[in-house]
């Protein structure tokens, strides 16, 4: 059946892409322009003389690249972290039956309503006994764990069908490996779900961040941008400039890890 695409249908969609890209497009052309040209009355939307110059700088003088990296490894490290132990929290949870699992799952829940500012001081104390404050392995150590994600990957391994664990189990294949070989393939939609909002989470996380970090060495994209506001003033051209750069890899990730999770729906599918 064909859509009929009526025009305030059109105009919806129009209004609609206006509004999710318009401030994005903004902050790129304005990235081009020098600190007279942002300032101009009436301002320009096209940069008059569009340079890269604030590029060039961003990269060469400042220790853009050295917060590039930090903020990489974390979000990396801790995402890849984080999934790790929501695959396993949700497997045991979903296709195990113990002793108290029903209340388990219930506290990992009622954690969601708990506020971060609330569990922010015993995990700085922690951190602190543990000598893991001023430290990357903090940033990726602290939130690991995510009732968020365990709820997530528990839900969806739940509906895989225990004729195929139990099959394996008959064949004598450890645990381990039916993880491995048969929850991981099929919960791989779930995963790259969950692998796609935890490095947008962790790449943009500022709080934890600006509560263990001093070492400036040390500092993520985030710290930068918060911390370029100058004495005296703002260099506007080089803090768009940052913002640019910080704001590309999230959408390479996006884009790459939305193929993956369209990749495993469609096997998926396929299977079935």
């Amino acid at each position: 059946m064909t859509r009929v695409y009526t025009p305030w249908r059109l105009a919806f969609v129009a209004l609609t892409l206006f509004v999710f890209l318009m401030p994005p497009v903004w902050l790129f052309l304005s990235s081009l322009k020098s600190q007279q040209e942002i300032f101009q009355w009436p301002p320009t939307f096209v940069p008059e003389r569009p340079t890269l110059q604030n590029f060039i700088d961003t990269v060469s003088r400042a220790k853009f690249l050295l917060f590039f990296q930090n903020s990489a490894i974390v979000s990396v490290l801790s995402a890849m972290l984080s999934v790790t132990i929501s695959v396993m929290a949700g497997y045991a949870l979903a296709k195990f039956k113990f002793k108290g699992d029903t209340l388990v799952f219930l506290l990992i829940m009622s954690s969601l309503m708990v506020p971060l500012q609330i569990v922010m001081i015993p995990v700085f104390l922690v951190l602190r006994d543990l000598g893991l404050l001023d430290t990357l392995a903090g940033l990726i150590i602290a939130p690991a764990a995510t009732p968020t994600g365990v709820f997530l990957m528990r839900q969806y391994i739940t509906n895989i069908p225990d004729s195929l664990l139990e099959a394996a189990r008959i064949d004598g294949t450890p645990e381990w490996r039916i993880l491995l070989r048969i929850i991981v393939p099929l919960a791989l939609p779930a995963i790259g779900t969950l692998l796609a909002f935890n490095l947008v989470w962790r790449w943009n996380d500022y709080l934890w961040p600006f509560l263990i970090i001093t070492d400036q060495d040390k500092w993520t994209v985030q710290l930068a941008l918060a911390n370029s506001v100058g004495k005296y003033g703002i260099n506007w051209p080089r803090l768009l400039s940052m913002s640019v750069l910080s704001v590309l890899p999230v959408l390479v990730m996006f884009t790459a890890l939305q193929r993956m999770l369209m990749s495993g729906l469609m096997a998926g599918a396929a299977k079935e």
